[in-house]
């Protein structure tokens, strides 16, 4: 086995927090590595992703050296930091897109993708809901044109429990990841033992110490976040791939 994973913070592992990990960071891919070792002790592991990438970015700065690494099974999930931008031409991100898993397929390497998730219960995400949707469409069909698997994120209704979900609310929380790792590892049909966690009935919250929380989420993510839009920047321009080169799992994760 000789995994590599691509795309952005989705992969990277943003959200499940790791300080004695490359970025700090651990994720659901990191998770699959490591169940997959457990069946194959000599598989092999690289990730690739960087958080805060467009697909095209994720196309130019790591399909070629993923291809390059030989792998037997690829994982990308990109077009979430397009989705979000003010305008998007989901049509030709999909031909992009469509030639990416073609050639990656092309290598004999089984391919999963992800579709988007659905943001019906988001108050703040809610209106990219239809630029998902044609999204996922058009994704499902590229994966129908290469025999690619998909994850289907869209219909993952546990992941409308906030706590499935980062104090950012954009990234998954470490009981997310770990989540996803199970939903990948079935979709790839392979044995694991992650246990999922029962969480239990949510907590009351009152409305005042709910618009606190929300004012206090808006200061410190949302601002930030819309002038790094504004400057053009990314969360990831400073980072690089946490795992760039295929190594032995188990001796690459804790």
């Amino acid at each position: 086995m000789r995994f590599v994973a691509l795309g952005d913070s989705f992969t990277e592992g943003v959200g499940d927090p790791a300080p004695t990990l490359p970025n700090g960071v651990r994720g659901w891919a990191d998770r699959v590595a490591e169940q997959l070792a457990l069946v194959d002790p000599h598989a092999l592991y690289a990730n690739l992703a960087v958080r805060g990438k467009k697909l095209g970015q994720v196309i130019a700065e790591q399909v070629e050296p993923a291809i390059a690494l030989q792998p037997t099974l690829v994982t990308i999930y990109a077009g979430g930091n397009d989705i979000l931008r003010p305008s998007i031409d989901i049509d030709r991100l999909a031909v992009e897109y469509d030639k990416t898993v073609a050639r990656i397929a092309a290598t004999g390497a089984t391919v999963a993708l992800f579709t988007g998730f659905d943001t019906a219960k988001s108050p703040v995400f809610n209106k990219t809901r239809g630029r998902t949707a044609i999204y996922n469409e058009l994704l499902r069909e590229i994966a129908d044109n290469h025999s690619a698997l998909i994850i289907d994120y869209w219909r993952f209704a546990e992941y409308n429990d906030p706590r499935m979900w980062d104090v950012d609310r954009l990234h998954m929380s470490s009981i997310g990841h770990k989540r996803m790792a199970v939903r990948v590892l079935e979709t790839l049909r392979s044995e694991h033992v992650i246990q999922s966690e029962e969480l239990g009935p949510l907590p009351l919250v009152g409305r005042r110490k709910a618009f606190r929380s929300n004012v206090a989420w808006a200061k410190e993510y949302v601002g930030p976040w819309i002038g790094r839009r504004i400057r053009g920047t990314s969360s990831g321009d400073s980072l690089t791939a946490r795992w760039p080169e295929l190594r032995p799992v188990l001796s690459t994760l804790p």
